[in-house]
């Protein structure tokens, strides 16, 4: 029976794992052993971190609505208890974009969401 040279097909996933760990410190980059963990972990990170990045825009959305109606004697909650009383369906992402760059449509978003309170 032949013998079984594997030198190509170790180098090649090594040279997959270090492609996965350019960038990292110290011989975390360049060594399999320590390299290894290492992007494994990194992968880990970055599963998680995909779920919480959407938890953490929403959270900033949130902060800057509320931030947009308080001139308009409201908070964030009655805002939208009043945006829904009035039936305007607007996501938070676009509501925040809204506050930032067309202040006068949410300045009239604001206003009837409070009409709707009052009523």
């Amino acid at each position: 029976m032949a013998r079984v040279k594997r030198g190509v097909t170790a180098h090649a996933k090594h040279k997959k794992v270090y492609k996965a760990a350019k960038g990292f410190r110290g011989r975390r980059k360049n060594t399999i052993r320590t390299a290894k963990p290492a992007v494994e972990k990194a992968q880990q990170y970055a599963f998680r971190d995909r779920k919480r990045k959407k938890r953490t825009f929403r959270a900033l959305w949130i902060q800057r609505i509320n931030a947009a109606v308080r001139p308009f004697g409201l908070t964030y909650s009655r805002f939208i208890d009043g945006m829904a009383k009035s039936g305007i369906t607007v996501d938070r992402k676009v509501l925040s974009d809204l506050a930032i760059n067309e202040p006068a449509s949410f300045q009239l978003i604001a206003e009837k969401a409070k009409a709707a309170l009052a009523a």
